[in-house]
């Protein structure tokens, strides 16, 4: 993740910088047009991984093959719908209602096309990623993403000498190396899972099963992609390209940061699926409780420091920062501190196949947001609003929505939920007040710009790290760690 990480801020940067902030801020808003026509993606993954991890829990290995099989065949049908929509809707869309200077359309147009078919082989992807999820090979992720951000740093390289139109040049190499990437993972299912060997089953029970819990996560990830693809867009048809691509770059830093939290979850939510799938509730239970707060630890460690230093953060990866990308970031790393609580308490539900009542509210907030976002900018508001409210809507939906719903549906008690709350607003809390005092005497302290900066990140990074060994770790998690280290030491 450090690699990537490293690499990702690299190339990002060198992509704006080569595309222009205008081509930047068409192709995020053309992507977001294919994101929000194949959201049915992560609800199909969410899906597939919750049924196969769950089959592995229970042992039944031939009901393990015959789910595969039946629910590749549902993706393929699925992307052909999705190839479908795209080339006849999404097409009339970019035309008709995207702000895309006349000269550039043709560049936008052959950009389209290209995600749309990365989407369709994505959506055939789906099983045999949640066949690597469900078996917990995470080593495989570890070294395919290092390789993956190699590819893009080559991708980078290549883009500074493109032989043809700069837009065009990127979207077609970042296609063929998703292309590349995703066969690489069907050879090492097929080679490793004896389930990922396709048979022609189509068993129906299965597939009704499936359908219907991912039916209830289509309604949910239609609101999150209206407030992520969706304001993308809404935030092309008030504004020029120049604010898609500083809200474009915020979110890049933001998803960075959150794919630390995201590999962390992705290890740990199979084995609260299989331990609830056989039996073991409070084995299940006590992994989320412990592992949300882990998650949120985790996590802080990169928001403190970004949230005091974005301004910083954002001049040495970018050199010029566009205008509105500073509050931008800001917001959008609180909103997801709030939403690391909702991802991890998702899991429960997850886990245990229920997730309708969780659709229905967590929807009915965030498309709130959504409209109260258009409102807003067709009232003449500053762009950042649409960053306000979502972080409102995170908020309910986080703090009150979910834990409602965890204690009715899976019958957890209040007093543990509030637990996990206490211990990261306490961890939260003061760690931040050393950092926050630095800050606001920075200018008498430090002359240096560079110094000042860089002594702000550091010492909110060492603060959120002895914050949380000294009050957010259990002792005894405290005494394995030191005798994992100590046992390495002694090797």
């Amino acid at each position: 993740m450090i690699i990537t990480m490293v690499v990702s801020l690299y190339t990002s940067r060198v992509v704006l910088n080569a595309l222009g902030v205008e081509d930047y801020g068409i192709y995020q808003t053309v992507g977001g047009v294919v994101a929000m026509i194949g959201f049915l993606i992560g609800a199909l993954s969410a899906g597939t991984s919750r049924f196969l991890t769950y089959e592995l829990g229970t042992g039944n290995f031939a009901k393990l093959q015959s789910t595969f099989s039946s629910l590749f065949y549902v993706h393929l049908i699925f992307a052909l719908i999705i190839l479908l929509l795209g080339e006849t809707i999404g097409l009339w869309f970019v035309y008709n209602k995207l702000v895309i200077p006349e000269e550039r359309m043709f560049a936008a147009m052959i950009t389209f096309h290209f995600s749309i078919a990365t989407s369709f082989f994505t959506i055939t992807q789906v099983p045999y990623d949640a066949s690597i999820i469900s078996h917990e090979k995470m080593r495989v992720y570890a070294y395919t993403s290092i390789v993956d951000a190699v590819l893009k740093l080559v991708i980078v390289f290549m883009l500074l000498k493109s032989p043809i139109d700069k837009l065009i040049y990127y979207s077609m190499l970042l296609f063929v190396q998703s292309v590349g990437m995703m066969m690489f993972y069907r050879w090492y299912c097929i080679r490793n899972f004896i389930e990922c060997k396709l048979k022609f089953i189509f068993n129906k029970s299965i597939i009704k099963d499936v359908l219907t819990y991912c039916g209830w996560n289509v309604f949910a990830t239609t609101s999150v992609a209206l407030c992520s693809q969706g304001l993308t867009i809404v935030t092309n048809i008030f504004f020029q390209p120049e604010v898609v691509a500083a809200r474009a770059v915020a979110n890049t830093v933001n998803q960075i940061a959150n794919q630390f939290v995201g590999n962390f979850r992705t290890a740990i939510n199979p084995q609260i699926v299989k331990q609830y799938a056989a039996g073991n509730n409070d084995v299940s239970k006590d992994l989320l409780l412990s592992s949300t707060k882990y998650s949120f630890y985790l996590f802080y460690l990169f928001a403190l420091p970004i949230c005091l230093t974005a301004e910083f953060v954002l001049k040495v990866w970018l050199g010029k920062v566009p205008e509105f990308a500073i509050p931008y970031l800001q917001l959008a790393i609180c909103t997801s501190i709030f939403g690391v609580f909702d991802v991890s308490f998702y899991t429960a539900l997850y886990a245990k196949g229920r997730i309708k009542e969780n659709s229905i509210c967590s929807s009915l907030f965030f498309f709130i947001a959504f409209v109260a976002t258009y409102l807003c900018f067709r009232g003449g508001l500053s762009p950042i609003m649409s960053g306000w409210m979502l972080l409102a809507a995170q908020i309910v939906v986080a703090v009150i929505v979910k834990p409602i719903i965890l204690v009715k549906i899976v019958k957890y008690n209040y007093r543990e939920i509030l637990d996990v709350f206490k211990n990261c607003l306490l961890v939260a809390i003061v760690s931040t007040l050393l950092p926050l005092i630095l800050y606001a005497y920075k200018d008498s302290l430090f002359e240096n710009y560079y110094i000042k900066e860089i002594s702000i990140c550091v010492f909110s990074i060492i603060s959120v790290g002895v914050t949380v060994w000294i009050i957010g770790l259990e002792k005894e998690i405290r005494t394995q760690i030191i005798n994992v280290i100590k046992s390495r030491i002694i090797k």
